[in-house]
Parts: C-alpha cells; structure tokens; sequence
C-alpha cells in the first residue's frame, strides 16, 4: 500500500512541485490545510522557498504551526525541503524577529560573501556522516554515500551541526541534508534534483512504509 505523505499547504513554494515528486517516488502524496489530515499521514513532508521571515509567518497564519511541530515531533517520518529545512532550526539572520520551529539546534546563517549568493546550482553531496559511526549511516541518503550530485537554490544555510548528514562545497563547507531520528532534511531540493533527487525522496517514501 502506497503510504500517505502529507504535504503541509501553507501556501509558500512550488507545492505541487513537491507533491508530484512524492507520488513518483511511490506515494500517495496530497496537499494538506488541516491539523487533522497531517496527524493522519504517515510522513510530512514541509517544503519552503524564498525568505525565512514570510515562510515562518505564512507557516503560523494558516494555523499549521503546532500541528506541524506535533508532527515533528511525533516519531513519524518528517522531511522538511529547502526553507523548510531552515525551519526546523531556532531561527535565521535573514528575519531576526522570526522563530524557527527549534527542531535542532542553532541560527541560519548567510552564505559566505565571497561567493555568488544564491547558490543556483548543481553541487556535489559530501556525505558527513561515517557509515561505521554509532549512529549509523543516514536512511535518507542510503545509496548515495558516495556522494551526488543535487540541486540548489538558497542564499542562507543552517548551521553544521550533529543532526548534519551531507554538506557540499560553496565557499567553504555549507550544511546539505540532516537527519536526527525520523526527522529529514534537505538544504537542496530533491524534486528538481533528477533520478538521484527521486531515489532520495523513495528512501523518504520507505521509511514512511514502515
């Protein structure tokens, strides 16, 4: 049975970009406006692009605030996208007065200035975390742990932290993918991101499969 991957509509991005990707990777993705729908799904699934401040208000004013925290937290898959990654993080230097979800730890910062800002671009994956760390390898990249290439569009980047699975190169070594329990992210946009971005979102498709 094809899981139900909930895709939080708070009406920021190319949504249904987003929803398409999922259906090909294997599930039965929709578009979801209600608190009940997403303590419903399997997996979330929480895309954002442009400013950090505007996702994070458009993210409260459709009330989808808590249930997508609830979400987060609840142990089942969760994959934010893009800004949605920079949501599961405190807050961001792009809109000091704007909260992040808190999800991990740490600020959003700028890329660096010595390079072009956005990156908007194809960029290699390195992958952080060791195959043999107690951890274990990272369920979101499985296959890919020799890196690949993906997608990218952003001007800002979480921290490198613990939860921080894969970083690419741009101006020195900037945050990519993160993974901590069942909650996923990705810096880069895996919809936009070819077969690799597709197997990346499978990977996400399984784990919500069970």
């Amino acid at each position: 049975m094809r899981p139900f991957i909930a895709v939080v509509d708070y009406g920021i991005g190319n949504l249904r970009s987003a929803e398409k990707a999922l259906c090909r990777a294997g599930a039965d993705a929709r578009l979801v406006r209600s608190g009940r729908e997403l303590g419903q799904a399997d997996g979330v699934v929480l895309p954002g692009v442009g400013h950090f401040g505007r996702c994070s208000q458009a993210l409260q004013e459709s009330g989808l605030w808590a249930p997508t925290l609830d979400a987060a937290r609840s142990g089942r898959p969760f994959l934010g996208i893009c800004v949605g990654m920079q949501l599961l993080y405190e807050g961001s230097d792009e809109s000091p007065g704007s909260a992040g979800l808190g999800i991990f730890g740490g600020k959003v910062a700028p890329l660096a200035d010595s390079v072009r800002r956005p990156q908007m671009q194809w960029n290699l994956l390195q992958v952080a975390r060791p195959v043999d760390a107690p951890s274990g390898p990272s369920r979101l990249l499985r296959g890919f742990e020799a890196g690949a290439w993906v997608y990218f569009v952003h001007s800002y980047a979480p921290p490198v932290g613990p939860e921080t699975v894969a970083t690419c190169d741009y101006g020195g070594t900037v945050a990519a993918a993160a993974e901590d329990g069942n909650v996923w992210a990705t810096q880069f946009h895996p919809e936009k991101s070819s077969k690799v971005g597709l197997g990346i979102l499978a990977n996400f498709v399984a784990a919500c499969a069970g």
